[in-house]
């Protein structure tokens, strides 16, 4: 059975903003890359898929794919904005 999306892992007492999603998997047969990349492909926009935590509740996964990778949806940092350059001085005339 290939991965797939499913609900994920609810945590109220979760830090990280942001939607959540979530991955069923089989561990021995799927890389953890490739989980990561599955996890990225549900993130919507530009945001990132960081993985905050994996279980093995058999009542959100089939027996097949057990193992379920949570995702947060995290918006990429805007780069930071260069500082002003100096005014330069008026020209004066002689």
């Amino acid at each position: 059975v290939n991965p797939f999306p499913t609900g994920p892992l609810s945590d109220p007492k979760a830090k990280d903003p942001g939607p959540r999603v979530a991955i069923c998997y089989n561990p021995l047969k799927t890389s953890e890359q490739k989980v990561q990349q599955l996890g990225q492909a549900q993130c919507v926009g530009d945001a990132t898929a960081e993985l905050v935590s994996t279980d093995y509740r058999l009542d959100d996964c089939p027996m097949l794919t057990p193992g379920r990778a949570t995702f947060v949806c995290k918006p990429k940092p805007k780069p930071p904005t260069p500082p002003a350059a100096p005014a330069s001085p008026a020209p004066t005339s002689k």
